[in-house]
């Protein structure tokens, strides 16, 4: 077997690998990725099985659910943190590897030129978790949500072909509306497990010290501070929307259908009102299908759109 041919099989490897990753591990993003053009969504399912990977070793879970014999007190993060950071640089430096993950990294970050400094900012979301970051301000907040989400959509777009700043702000503005989105739906589930992401001044400002996640009394303040989130990812799920136009026809379906998923989970938190956390907010898989059709819809409308014609960022986050 040729050196080439060894390397088209490794490929394979990884692609098939990252492949059974999502399938397991995001539903949702699985489903929505099968829009792509075949070369994008192989890229993008291999940067996704990589930072669902790096998210995982930092809570010590597998595919987003608790790994067993995995300590509660989330002993040992520092040191799984330093490991995923030197594997993360030595696929940044090029370094070949067998693991499937970090090798997906790498011919990522090699065939779209990638800039070293996104998955690092990645790195610093994950460090802000494990140092148990106080989020004084809604601005604290959102600055975690781009280092962990707005710096993903960035890269996502650059696998997308995008390398207009003023699209990539769009790209990032995604990511900030799907991890408010995020925080709403696991406000309880997160204080459980030691973490609090809404802002203390808005907590102060509802009477609450801290996010009791037991106390049931405190689930009716909690889900007006979750829909006060809601309403905060609004600007940027209308930004995001405006930025499809400059995404290749597939790519923009299938970050149509994962905008309409995504925002979907928070009409649902706002439907059911604090009762919503007694079980896991989620969309149906019918209803899934079908906010798949209406993305179609979404993507025909903005390109009869004049690009010029969408609202200003000036107001919203505006990433490093």
């Amino acid at each position: 077997m040729t050196i080439e041919a060894n390397r088209m099989e490794s490929t394979d490897d990884v692609l098939r690998i990252s492949e059974a990753m999502i399938a397991n591990g995001s539903k949702s993003f699985a489903a929505a990725a099968k829009l792509f053009a075949p070369v994008t969504r192989h890229d993008a399912v291999m940067l996704y099985a990589w930072c669902r990977h790096a998210d995982d070793v930092i809570d010590g879970q597998e595919l987003g659910h608790a790994a067993a014999g995995q300590n509660a007190d989330r002993a040992g993060q520092l040191a799984r943190l330093k490991r995923l950071k030197e594997q993360t640089e030595a696929a940044l430096n090029g370094v070949a590897t067998d693991d499937p993950v970090f090798e997906a990294l790498r011919q990522v970050v090699s065939r779209n030129r990638i800039p070293a400094r996104h998955p690092r900012e990645l790195m610093r979301g994950f460090e802000m978790d494990v140092e148990q970051h106080v989020y004084r301000t809604a601005d604290d907040t959102l600055d975690y949500c781009y280092h962990v989400a707005g710096v993903v959509g960035v890269m996502m777009a650059m696998i997308m072909g995008v390398r207009e700043e003023a699209v990539l702000d769009r790209a990032s503005d995604l990511g900030l509306a799907f991890q408010l989105t995020n925080i709403a739906r696991d406000i309880i589930d997160d204080a459980r497990a030691g973490r609090v992401y809404l802002p203390a001044e808005w907590l102060e400002e509802a009477g609450l010290s801290d996010v009791r996640a037991d106390n049931k009394d405190d689930w009716p303040v909690l889900h007006g501070l979750a829909l006060r989130l809601l309403q905060q990812a609004e600007p940027y799920y209308d930004s995001a929307y405006a930025g499809l136009s400059a995404l290749p026809f597939r790519s923009a379906w299938a970050v149509a259908a994962a905008r309409r998923v995504y925002r979907e989970i928070g009409t649902v938190l706002q439907t059911r009102g604090p009762d919503a956390w007694e079980q896991r907010v989620s969309t149906s898989t019918g209803r899934k299908y079908w906010l798949l059709i209406v993305a179609l819809g979404d993507v025909l409308a903005t390109r009869l759109k004049n690009p010029n014609d969408a609202p200003p960022r000036t107001v919203l986050y505006k990433r490093p």
